[in-house]
């Protein structure tokens, strides 16, 4: 899909510098990815510790004394 983007050049400029990515498509669409990874992580850290009346989750514990 084509859109027409206004970005400042010196913000182009300073990504560009930062990541090495010269095409400003590959650099928009590698921005993209990376601000969706920052916000949908913070929505999974936000679920973290809701749930009130969770039984303890059983673990399996290895045992580096006993080689098991």
């Amino acid at each position: 899909m084509r859109t027409t983007l206004n970005i400042e050049d010196e913000l182009l400029e300073k990504a560009t510098k930062l990541t090495g990515v010269k095409e400003k498509t590959a650099l928009i669409r590698r921005a993209l990815e990376a601000l969706i990874a920052l916000e949908s992580s913070k929505r999974l850290a936000k679920l973290g510790g809701t749930k009130k009346k969770l039984k303890p989750i059983p673990r399996r514990r290895l045992n580096f004394e006993n080689g098991q």
